[in-house]
């Protein structure tokens, strides 16, 4: 049995853990108040007005939190309420203060939760671990890079040190951080994509060309129908919400697919509108299919085969013969696949009922633009890869591909992920991409595929990888199997830790440790040449600029770019003809040699000064032409494959609360779904309660059960009471993600399968949370 892997008191934030009803509506004044009262306690008014006011401006900048994108017009306050958060909680006037390190172990740093490391402040000096000790010391830039240097050219190969990124991340900063790497002589470029949409960039890439969206922001207005798949818009990207209600207003229908009901899929209250302050606001989807987790694949299959049906019916007026004759292949294939579709199958798969499919399968038939979205709730599966691929199929059955108002709209859940990606940030990079950085800097890079993020663990667990460096994250909270996580990297002689403020990864160390503090995308970055912008990438390819407009929270702060380009100037020596300092001195320098090596950023410096940017050139979305293998857009035949939880245990999905951003905790609240002052809660459907003799409000140990298996436990849970799929629990990551083994990945993307953890519910083994359940009417 693998206990518990928190290693924090796990009653410290949750004591007075209390629950009320879920809200059926999202954002209205408590989204201004919250925001403003985070704001306005960790920045005061005046920098909070100085930095509220320039975010996601064309002339300010880019919000460090999701990859939604602007609309053409901004509005005066161009932000949601968590990003408002993410930008408070950045501009913290707080700061780890040298005597932090002193007063604090690293064992003592473990024993904190995620929140309470949250909450110390800024990062102000790189500080340092040395082999067995148990404290950071400050330490100077110069020594820093000297310890790197040296931990690195003593390795006996470039591929025993793994390169984690994270999607906060500059186009400037990845670019030069994945030349460096190359540089040094591997591809372990492992990021956050390996854990969220990795399976949309293969899935995508092999059926349409390009693993990216194939709509953009004004095209959500254009639509006839939008569907929404294991997404919570209303937690992880707000503003879309105001597409979706500008999309209402045009007249489009919106369907939510998704195993609980969320609030800002059900009603959004517009804080930037009248009605959404005083008024009902306005509903947003016309139709809920309550999806069992795991049953997105079944949905799929079976409404295509609703429109193959509806075809056969009526030939000639169904399908878009034109658009699959010249673009498609593969219509023969799938058709003959799914006429062996078992309707009682998908029943059981979905959990739901008949005329539900058929009213989905109806809304797609009548809408002549039709946009599907997804994000987690599909990605992190065993099948994530096939179920992205039916999704294109049913857009191209019907040409919803490459016009206004039609597409495919995977939404990235970290603002510049995608961006990173594009500049070279891939354990998988094409040869093409190589082939342009050899020609480009006169030196061959390694064409070896490098390690992603669950094989870079798996190496460090089998003493391949001895050291890890982190451009931005937090690693080990991020990703699987947390006591396997943390051995892992326990089990380096170096990690190094580039952040703006404390998280679980600064106090889980190799023998070495380092962390190396960088300034925020809210500060002011001046080097050599001048004041500094950098740019990044939304989840529509938009690019665009991005200036802070704080002075750096302490004066011996320096930028990424610099950060990288001194490591890799310290590390690699007279290696490779790189000027590095050129790149620290004008990041002009380095969007050069992106607009040299990398496709669509041509001409780079002078369209990222215009007004607004430039969007990426998009053979699906801007030509219909399809960059795949056959030169065509692929319908694929996917085998049915569900997931079911034996009798006596639950499907488990992990999932984030609203008060959070990935692994960053601004608050223990999630009070869309009726939970305030703690975390550790699991959500399950009444009826399965009543089933497995389980008390609303009880006190339980979670366990999950796999093939391999180990039995792996998370402890302390209180139950609530929650109107959840039948069959089906949920709880926040990173609390739950040591129930999930590292090896349990998505077929091919290799993505963990967060979103669906065969679990039990025993009676805790400790009981210290509180007990009881409050209700409140809200």
């Amino acid at each position: 049995m693998t206990p518990d892997p928190a290693g924090h008191d796990i009653t410290e934030d949750d004591k007075d853990l209390s629950v009320s009803k879920p809200r059926r509506w999202a954002a209205g004044i408590p989204g201004i108040s919250r925001s403003m009262r985070f704001a306005l306690k960790r920045m005061g008014v005046r920098r909070s007005l100085h930095t509220l006011l320039a975010l996601n401006q064309k002339d300010g900048f880019d919000c460090m939190s999701c990859a939604w994108p602007d609309p053409p017009e901004r509005k005066t306050a161009e932000f949601c309420e968590n990003g408002a958060r993410a930008v408070a909680w950045e501009a913290d006037r707080l700061r780890v203060s040298t005597e932090f390190w002193a007063q604090h172990s690293t064992g003592e740093l473990a024993s904190r939760s995620e929140y309470w490391l949250g909450q110390q402040g800024r990062l102000v000096e790189p500080v340092y671990k040395p082999a067995g000790a148990d404290h950071y010391v400050p330490v100077t830039w110069e020594a820093a890079f000297e310890i790197i240097a040296r931990e690195l050219n003593a390795l006996d190969s470039p591929d025993e040190a793994t390169f984690y990124t994270s999607g906060r991340t500059s186009n400037e900063a990845a670019y030069a951080y994945q030349l460096f790497v190359r540089a040094f002589g591997t591809n372990n470029l492992p990021d956050c994509s390996n854990m969220c949409h990795e399976s949309t960039s293969l899935s995508m890439a092999e059926t349409i060309g390009v693993g990216k969206a194939t709509v953009s922001y004004t095209d959500f207005a254009k639509a006839d129908l939008i569907i929404i798949m294991g997404q919570n818009p209303g937690t992880n990207h707000p503003r879309m919400l105001t597409a979706l209600e500008e999309a209402k207003e045009a007249g489009a229908s919106i369907v939510a697919v998704n195993p609980l009901p969320e609030a800002g899929l059900i009603r959004y209250k517009n804080p930037q509108r009248p009605r959404g302050l005083v008024g009902k606001g306005t509903a947003i989807a016309d139709q809920f299919l309550q999806v069992r987790i795991g049953g997105d694949m079944a949905l799929l299959q079976a409404v295509c085969k609703r429109v193959l049906d509806a075809e056969a019916t009526a030939p000639g007026t169904v399908l878009d013969h034109a658009f699959l004759t010249e673009h498609c292949q593969g219509l023969e294939e799938l058709r003959a696949h799914l006429e062996g579709l078992d309707e009682q199958e998908v029943l059981r798969a979905t959990g739901l009922r008949v005329e539900e499919i058929d009213e989905l399968a109806a809304r797609y038939l009548r809408a002549e633009r039709v946009i599907v979205c997804w994000a987690m709730g599909l990605t992190q599966h065993k099948k994530a890869v096939a179920t992205i691929a039916e999704i294109i199929n049913l857009l191209l059955l019907r040409g919803n591909m490459g016009r206004p108002g039609a597409g495919a709209c995977p939404v990235r859940g970290h603002s510049n992920v995608q961006g990173d990606r594009t500049m070279g940030i891939w354990e998988k990079p094409p040869q093409s991409f190589l082939d342009a950085l050899q020609v480009e800097f006169g030196f061959d890079p390694p064409r070896e595929h490098g390690c992603d993020t669950v094989e870079s663990i798996r190496r460090m667990r089998d003493g391949g990888v001895k050291v890890l460096v982190a451009l931005g994250g937090n690693l080990v909270s991020a990703v699987s199997d947390t006591t396997v996580a943390e051995a892992a990297i326990r089990s380096t002689r170096l990690s190094v830790q580039i952040s703006t403020k404390l998280n679980r990864s600064h106090a889980v160390t190799g023998e070495q440790a380092l962390i190396l503090p960088t300034m925020g995308r809210t500060e002011i970055d001046v080097q050599a040449s001048g004041p500094q912008f950098v740019t990044v990438e939304d989840t529509v390819c938009a690019v665009h600029a991005s200036s802070g407009r704080l002075q750096p929270a302490s004066p011996l702060l320096i930028s990424e770019v610099a950060i990288v380009s001194r490591m890799a100037a310290a590390t690699l020596g007279a290696k490779v003809a790189v000027d590095w300092a050129a790149f620290e001195r004008d990041y002009d320098a380095v969007r050069d040699h992106i607009a040299r090596t990398v496709p669509g950023h041509e001409d780079y410096n002078r369209r990222v000064r215009q007004e607004g940017g430039f969007v990426l050139a998009h053979g699906p979305r801007d030509e219909r032409r399809f960059p795949t293998k056959s030169g065509k857009a692929m319908l694929s035949v996917n085998e049915l494959e569900t997931t079911y939880a034996p009798p006596g245990r639950l499907l488990l999905q992990t999932l984030r609360s609203h008060d959070q951003f990935n692994t960053t905790i601004y608050s223990l609240n999630d009070r869309y779904r009726g939970v305030h002052n703690g975390r550790r809660v699991v959500f399950v459907n009444p009826d399965d309660l009543a089933e497995l003799g389980v008390e609303d409000g009880a006190c339980v140990d979670l366990h999950s059960e796999w093939p391999d298996g180990v039995e792996r436990v998370v402890e302390q849970f209180r139950v609530v009471s929650y109107p959840t799929a039948h069959g089906c629990a949920a709880a926040y990551f990173p609390e739950a993600n040591g129930l999930v083994p590292l090896d349990s990945t998505a077929e091919r993307s290799n993505t963990p399968t967060s979103k669906a953890v065969v679990v039990r519910l025993e009676p805790a083994r400790v009981h210290t949370l509180a007990a009881g359940r409050a209700v409140t009417s809200r």
